[in-house]
């Protein structure tokens, strides 16, 4: 498959080299590739360059220029720029397609650890808001509630049993999606299918914990289990 990724940080490396890893042919989306190429300041834990000359199967392009180029595309770009980045990509390059939306609605403005954006919480969710924007495109949101480790390898820890959301309003959308989780290794009875996509709600407001455990345990690689 043909999949695109908005975004060059750590999240988004991760993703790219497990579905090249999986046979897939991979885009990742930035504003300029020549300039994300020759910048030296860090994505995460890594120049990009440096990052790119090792996984060279990767192709690298516009926003625009990956959203025309996939089948599927991850949105993992910051939340407070997401739209922006999605209207960089062109609403008819978007048209139609399936968009995974791992980005959360995080406010860096007071410091760490980040708040939710008030417009993008409580009664409204960057999911939504994506999805009101490109109503068009089938919006699915998951994987945004765990460290990127665990999005593309969850039998990093107990098994692989633990709990990945998932919301969106197009079913056959989020087959798609989870069959893509599959292969990453997420079991179907570990896919907790939440319902349409005003549940993102729910699965954005649990960052503001997650972020305090990661604070106090200083580890990520830790998830959360739904036990009835």
């Amino acid at each position: 498959m043909k999949i695109s990724i908005l975004g060059t940080g750590t999240v988004g490396q991760t993703i790219a080299a497990k579905l090249i890893s999986l046979g897939h042919e991979v885009m990742m989306g930035t504003k300029n590739a020549a300039d994300k190429l020759a910048s030296t300041n860090k994505d995460g834990i890594t120049i990009f360059a440096n990052w790119h000359k090792e996984n060279n199967r990767v192709k690298l392009g516009t926003f625009a220029e990956a959203a025309l180029f996939s089948e599927l595309i991850f949105n993992a770009t910051q939340g407070a720029n997401s739209i922006n980045a999605l209207n960089l990509s062109g609403k008819e390059n978007l048209k139609g397609k399936i968009l995974i939306d791992i980005g959360n609605p995080l406010d860096f403005s007071q410091g760490m650890p980040p708040c939710l954006i008030p417009s993008l919480s409580n009664t409204n969710s960057l999911g939504e808001e994506i999805q009101k924007t490109f109503p068009d495109t089938k919006v699915v949101k998951t994987l945004n509630t765990m460290w990127c480790g665990l999005m593309v390898n969850p039998a990093l820890i107990n098994n692989a049993d633990h709990t990945n959301f998932i919301c969106g309003n197009d079913a056959e959308a989020k087959n798609t999606v989870k069959s893509l989780l599959n292969e990453f290794g997420w079991k179907n009875e570990n896919l907790l299918d939440l319902g349409d996509i005003s549940c993102a709600r729910g699965t954005e407001a649990i960052l503001p914990v997650w972020l305090r455990i990661w604070g106090a345990t200083k580890n990520g690689a830790f998830n959360f289990k739904i036990v009835s």
